[in-house]
């Protein structure tokens, strides 16, 4: 039996040239025939479908805004930077874009839903149903009576959170909360619908509930004393540790917590 013969180094590097050349002559077939492809005039962007919230812009509108941004064709346009175009728009939170075979694209909004003006004047923004303050333009806010927010930058999700907490208290002793604010210092000030101001102190929702419903179930005690109704009080101060100080129209008293006077 003859041994066997090794290859010579010289015909092995042919061969494995000879592969690369044919590997690479196919990887450049396949791109060039995928850009080849890609020019076709049918995978030119012909239109947008616009689906999901749109009460404060329309389709028109929209694609108006957007299109001017969308460059590509249906395999190179940026599906995120399309996302953030639709974004820009707005009342537009969110925006999902997707390619819709052959040439165009389909875009799933979210608008803001407001809930609440953020700040102070005049620079009052809007706030949604998330806690995300956002900018857009007062006069198309169709609900009456916001309530008006405000506290340090980054902390409007807190602040609507507390006035989630309180509203209901306040509303069901017919006593609307039109602003709450969460000062500087991390304390919180109410202020109802009649103009009363309430100085609530500090702590999470569930405390300064407490202490707001505390002082709420002895409200109508104290004002009948004097002849007086839940609506004549001009003040209240509920940081005080054993009790709360109130001020009703043309009368100043002090009552201790839980109803003790």
């Amino acid at each position: 039996m003859n041994p066997s013969v090794a290859m010579p180094l010289d015909v092995k590097l042919m061969n494995g040239t000879a592969l690369l050349l044919v590997l690479g002559f196919v990887v450049l077939s396949v791109v060039a025939g995928g850009q080849w492809l890609g020019r076709l005039p049918v995978f030119s962007l012909k239109g947008v479908t616009v689906m999901g919230d749109m009460n404060h812009n329309s389709p028109l509108t929209l694609r108006a805004n957007v299109a001017p941004g969308l460059n590509g064709n249906f395999f190179s346009v940026d599906l995120a930077r399309a996302r953030k175009a639709f974004e820009s728009v707005p009342w537009v939170r969110h925006a999902v874009v997707r390619r819709e075979f052959p040439n165009r694209l389909r875009v799933e909004l979210q608008e803001h839903v407001a809930v609440a003006y953020w700040g102070a004047e005049p620079e009052l923004r809007l706030m949604n149903s998330y806690g995300e303050v956002f900018e857009a333009n007062l006069g198309e806010v169709e609900q009456d009576n916001l309530p008006k927010l405000s506290g340090p930058d980054g902390q409007s999700a807190d602040v609507l959170a507390m006035y989630r907490t309180l509203a209901p208290l306040l509303t069901g002793m017919d006593m609307p909360l039109e602003l709450l604010e969460l000062t500087g210092r991390g304390s919180w000030r109410a202020r109802l619908d009649g103009g009363a101001v309430i100085e609530l102190g500090r702590g999470a929702p569930d405390e300064v509930g407490d202490r707001l419903q505390r002082f709420l179930k002895t409200l109508t005690q104290v004002t009948s004393r004097y002849a007086r109704s839940p609506g004549s009080l001009e003040s209240a101060d509920l940081r005080h540790v054993n009790g709360y100080a109130v001020k009703l129209r043309g009368v100043t008293t002090l009552a201790a917590d839980g109803g003790k006077k």
